[in-house]
């Protein structure tokens, strides 16, 4: 009889137990769906009466899971087109991978990978446009503005990201004839990265660039005392005599 009794209580307190913990679970619940219908009702332009909120709180409830499936689906998906598109840029097949970077940018707008691989292929893209057609320059024209917002996308995201900060570099210096506005953007890298041996060699290019020999001079000497690469260090010895022949003349 006193084992029947504990199994009883046992019994009990399991449903006592179970009971709390559906309220607790439904307050919390409950909680959240309002949370989260106050925050919908302020977004609207004039945000929401009152008896809006129980509504709102009542339709999530209802549709929360397949609100939940299709978060998930809807992620990865974005990374499916990730990956597309980076198997696609692999492959220099920049103009297929731009579309799938638009894909996986639609579904994830603030990955800064995305937006500087974007620029990356645009840019490749551009440069493949040799003229085989009349309506080829304003199409190049688009595919380098792409790739100019693509970087400054990425490093708006990220601003420690240094890749898409080379990266404009090279497409103001090589492609857009436009070194004045590459220099920031490499003295920032260099900041973040102060041995960056190729850094330093495109920074260099800007300065001769735009005619500021003496501080191409003094970053080729930074090269040739950092590098204990006997090639590099040639490379770096013959621009600095190139440009202080240009001081001197």
């Amino acid at each position: 009889m006193k084992k029947l009794k504990e199994i009883i209580m046992a019994i009990l307190v399991i449903a006592a137990v179970s009971i709390l913990f559906y309220f607790v679970y439904q307050n919390v619940t409950t909680k959240t769906h309002r949370e989260l219908a106050k925050r919908i009702a302020q977004l609207s332009p004039k945000g929401g009466p009152p008896e809006t909120i129980d509504g709102l709180r009542k339709a999530i409830a209802l549709y929360e899971d397949q609100i939940e499936r299709n978060v998930r689906e809807g992620a990865q998906t974005g990374v499916y087109w990730k990956i597309l598109a980076i198997r696609l840029a692999d492959k220099k097949m920049h103009n297929d991978a731009l579309n799938a970077f638009e894909r996986a940018i639609y579904f994830n707008t603030e990955d800064p990978t995305i937006y500087y691989l974007t620029g990356v292929s645009a840019a490749s893209a551009a440069k493949s446009l040799v003229g085989f057609s009349a309506g080829e320059q304003k199409e190049k024209d688009r595919l380098f503005k792409l790739s100019e917002n693509s970087y400054l996308r990425a490093m708006e995201l990220d601003i420690t990201y240094t890749r898409p900060m080379y990266g404009i570099a090279i497409l103001y210096i090589f492609e857009l004839d436009r070194p004045q506005d590459a220099i920031p953007y490499l003295e920032r890298y260099l900041k973040i990265s102060p041995s960056d041996i190729s850094t330093m060699f495109v920074l260099a290019r800007a300065y001769y660039s735009t005619e500021n020999y003496t501080d191409a001079v003094e970053l080729y000497d930074k090269i040739i005392s950092r590098t204990k690469d006997k090639k590099i260090k040639e490379e770096a010895q013959n621009n600095k005599d190139i440009v202080q022949g240009l001081i001197y003349e």
